[in-house]
């Protein structure tokens, strides 16, 4: 799978082990955010790089850090077509996935270890939308995406 993956300063030693394990798993990955770990690229900077990524339709996913996950999340969410939710769990990452067709996860550094960071970003990539489910549920959150995406159509 193709993968952007960004960080600020306070999220890029989490942004290398996520890497690293994605890599690992035999996926391209591929950094748009904070290249060394003296530069300083603040969560908006990250948070828009990580969305100007997936805007451009080469990535299947993206995941993006700061200290909380907070801030660069906020600002990925605000690009169309960029679905982020912050996560804290591997139970949560599978199913943000699953439930909600979520195409970024967001974490913190100061908030996931990098092992738990690392299981949460395959869990990620490893679940796909709707997956398991019921015709009836399927169907269900379906349409809770389009309406989704009608919002965003209508208010941004």
């Amino acid at each position: 799978m193709k993968i952007a993956i960004a960080s600020d300063a306070s999220g890029f030693r989490l942004k290398e082990h996520v890497k690293q394990v994605l890599r690992e798993a035999g996926h391209d990955v591929t950094d748009v955010g904070q290249q060394r770990e003296d530069e300083t690229v603040r969560y908006y900077e990250a948070g828009e790089l990580l969305a100007r990524a997936i805007q451009s339709g080469a990535y299947e996913r993206g995941f993006v850090m700061c200290g909380s996950g907070a801030g660069v999340c906020m600002t990925a969410g605000k690009f169309r077509g960029v679905y982020a939710v912050a996560c804290e769990s591997e139970y949560t990452a599978a199913e943000l996935r699953r439930i909600t067709n979520a195409n970024v996860m967001a974490m913190g550094e100061k908030v996931v270890t990098p092992a738990v960071a690392g299981r949460m970003a395959l869990a990620f990539v490893d679940s796909g939308w709707c997956d398991g489910m019921t015709p009836d549920k399927a169907g269900m959150v379906h349409e809770g995406f389009a309406r989704i995406r009608e919002i965003e159509r209508t208010q941004a």
